[in-house]
């Protein structure tokens, strides 16, 4: 028998209404329809296709949302790219709250380890978890009985979780099942030997209890004036706490609406806040600290139950000051809290000494040894909670002592070793210095001369990725220049002597102890990665300061598709930097200008560097080594110093050295002569040459003829040769400037 029967119907019956039920009820079966009991539904009313196919939540009625899941209509509303996109979306919040759902399809029920217990000390797959057929929710529930952590969370919503906890019957105690009375005389002397009084006992509910003829202390936790649990303690500090009972906070009714909210370890230390006048004080439950070994915390354990069961109180307060004990225990503890509840909004106190010298280990201590007034004064004095990578100045007072004492020169700079550089160029620790210049200016035999001159003045040592040199050409420029004598009796030595045996042997010893060298024993290319973390064992090891890259197209560069050079080598050169900062060691990355265009002999720009201008903007120093062509007789090179972040250890110039082809040994042309400081157009055009550009076009348009073409102006300020074509003239004509001037 087949009945027409809209589909609405069938849904308006599993979520309780009457329509159609006798017609249903024929061809279905008597037993009741309960919506939390059906997985799975197939129906032969004659209906669309559709509704065969119709998904429910599961049979469990541990699932707390009984809201019929869309039937295979709605999926067909709802395309596939959606449903993947909510998907997506369903699996990153679900990931943020520890379910890996990346497995996980929708409609598929699956099991994984629960992240709140971890599956107990058999490690089980305790947690269920599955996504809407359309990806709109997801809901969860864990199988062991002491979690129970349950949930839900919609795709554009947040997730609404509860524990075992909250469903299963918790004992109601009273104060006369637990035989309490109140407290006799002698644990009242007792604390009043730590300074608490009978009213602040009276009003936080201290009582006593006897345990096998034995009176002890109990504490009453209450929530909204009901006794929920009860912990216990011995004048020979014994604790425990009553089983069955619900993990709350110790006088939690105290910071009901309160912003500010004060968190100690034990239920005397909150009574001694309150005694110093603070009465938004509460104390972690006794059972915590049991779960403390050797100043660490036990991730897995479920101990940390009272914070969920006491959020409302909690998300209310703005600051929440940690005052846990001193010791390892106690810090692990204010460690974990913070991280729960946000640093964001955490505090922590300094515990002051004693009289004797000796740090107080908790506010009890601080009440009983300096009174209330002290104690006070240390919730006052409370400071934010440390954030990683967040810092006050103050956090650093040593260094900045230290930098403005000069108790280490090294912070101004250690020296080149020519005083033409001395005002320009000074090398610091942690600092990046880039080095560029047209390919046989004298690049890396500046660096060798630089890197001998600061082992001999100051005794660094240095870590070499030099892969255009081989091992024996880069220990003879090395010799050479330590020695101070041709390492062949070859014809660039003319007739000064060779190094002999013995000078040998003594600068390969140098050699050994100055320099270690970073090299690819196969052949791959290194990657910056790979140099940085060979030299970050080289500090470690050999305690290198310094750190030469040279050059760095001879490095790997691989990178992803999506990521461009300029991305590349701005993270590239971060990775460069913080290795330099880290482990104060400064750092020389030598890198080729791109092809020059009609270069006319003249110094190449830092901008002029192939790759990208990142290279300028992160570098702290920016050197261009150029020696001019057309000199015939003097070897010399000059020095730019393009660009120097930190005034104190040098500025922009141009310094002059002289150069010993025998040797290879740089030096002071003129023993008098200092570097020249750069303040004319020159540093301007290196710093900006657009800028420039646009700022002497506009002075020259006077002075240029009107047949002159505009580009022809920007070529002048270049000093480039061009062939000029005028509306008057047509053949053309060869302009010259002076090469002094652009005007």
């Amino acid at each position: 028998m087949l009945f027409t029967v809209p589909r609405r119907s069938i849904r308006g019956l599993l979520m309780g209404a009457v329509k159609y039920s006798s017609a249903l009820s024929s061809v279905c079966s008597p037993p009741p329809l309960l919506r939390h009991r059906l997985l799975y539904l197939r129906t032969s009313i004659r209906c669309p296709p559709e509704v065969n196919h119709l998904f429910f939540c599961l049979k469990s009625s541990r699932f707390f949302s009984y809201a019929a899941f869309p039937s295979m209509a709605a999926h067909a509303a709802v395309g596939g790219d959606e449903i993947a996109k909510r998907v997506r979306y369903l699996t990153s919040k679900l990931e943020a709250i520890g379910i890996g759902s990346g497995r996980c399809k929708p409609g598929q029920q699956v099991r994984q380890l629960c992240p709140q217990c971890k599956g107990g000390s058999s490690t089980e797959k305790s947690l269920s978890f599955i996504v809407n057929k359309d990806g709109d929710s997801a809901a969860w529930l864990c199988f062991r009985a002491t979690c129970g952590w349950s949930g839900h969370i919609p795709v554009y919503g947040n997730a609404i979780t509860t524990y075992a906890s909250k469903n299963r019957n918790l004992r109601v105690i009273t104060e006369s099942d637990l035989q309490l009375e109140p407290l006799c005389e002698e644990l009242i002397s007792y604390f009043s030997e730590r300074n608490i009084s009978v009213e602040t006992l009276r009003r936080n509910s201290v009582m006593q209890s006897k345990d096998d003829d034995e009176i002890i202390i109990a504490f009453s936790y209450k929530r909204k004036g009901t006794l929920v649990s009860c912990s216990y303690r011995t004048v020979s500090k014994n604790i425990w706490q009553e089983l069955g009972t619900e993990s709350i906070f110790y006088g939690l009714d105290d910071i009901n609406q309160a912003t500010d909210v004060i968190i100690v370890l034990s239920e005397i230390d909150k009574l001694s806040m309150e005694e110093a006048g603070y009465l938004n004080c509460i104390s972690v439950p006794c059972n915590v600290t049991e779960q403390i070994c050797n100043g660490l915390l036990d991730q897995k354990d479920t101990e940390f139950q009272y914070l969920w069961n006491c959020n409302e109180y909690l998300e209310k307060a703005s600051r929440i000051i940690l005052a846990t004990d001193a010791d390892t225990s106690g810090q692990a503890v204010a460690e974990e809290l913070a991280r729960r509840l946000g640093k964001e909004r955490c505090w922590r106190v300094e515990w002051p000494k004693k009289n004797g010298g000796e740090l107080c280990k908790d506010a009890n201590e601080v009440l009983m040894y300096l009174g209330p007034h002290s104690l006070r004064k240390v919730v006052e004095n409370a400071e934010l909670y440390p954030i990683k990578g967040l810092f006050k100045f103050r956090d650093f007072v040593d260094e900045i002592d230290a930098y403005y004492y000069q108790s280490n020169r090294e912070h101004l700079g250690v020296s080149t070793g020519w005083r033409a550089l001395d005002g320009l160029y000074n090398v610091v620790p942690g600092e990046l210095t880039l080095i560029t210049g047209v390919p046989n200016s004298g690049k890396s035999e500046w660096i060798d001369a630089l890197l001998c001159n600061i082992n001999e003045r100051h005794g660094w040592k240095f870590a070499l990725c030099s892969m255009e040199n081989k091992v024996e050409e880069h220990a003879r420029k090395l010799l050479e220049k330590h020695i101070k004598k041709p390492f062949f009796s070859a014809s660039y030595g003319g007739s000064t002597d060779r190094m002999t045996v013995e000078d040998l042997e003594e600068g390969k010893k140098w050699l050994n102890d100055t320099f270690y060298l970073i090299r690819c024993e196969d052949d791959c290319l290194p990657s910056v990665t790979w140099v940085l973390s060979l030299a970050k064992l080289a500090v470690l090891r050999y305690g290198i300061r310094g750190l030469v890259i040279d050059p760095y197209n001879e490095l790997d560069h691989q990178r992803s598709t999506f990521q461009t050079e300029t991305e590349y080598v701005s993270q590239m050169l971060t990775h460069v930097k913080r290795f330099a900062e880290h482990h104060s060691c400064h750092v020389w990355f030598v890198a080729h200008p791109r092809q020059l265009q009609d270069w006319d002999g003249r110094a190449p720009n830092l901008y002029d560097i192939s790759g990208s201008a990142h290279f300028v903007n992160k570098c702290d120093n920016g050197i261009v080594i150029h020696r001019d062509r057309n000199l015939t007789t003097d070897l010399g090179v000059e020095v730019y110093v393009r660009k120097v972040r930190n005034k104190v250890s040098g500025t922009v110039g141009v310094a002059s050295l002289s150069y010993n082809r025998i040797t290879g040994v740089f030096g002071d042309k003129d023993q008098d002569c200092s570097g020249t400081a750069v303040t004319s157009s020159e540093e301007n055009l290196e710093r900006s040459p657009c800028q420039y550009i646009a700022k002497q076009e506009k002075e020259m348009i006077p002075m240029i003829p009107i047949h002159v073409p505009k580009f022809c102006i920007w070529r002048m300020l270049l000093q480039i040769p061009f062939r000029c074509q005028s509306p008057r003239n047509k053949t053309g004509r060869v302009l010259a400037f002076p090469s002094t001037s652009p005007t």
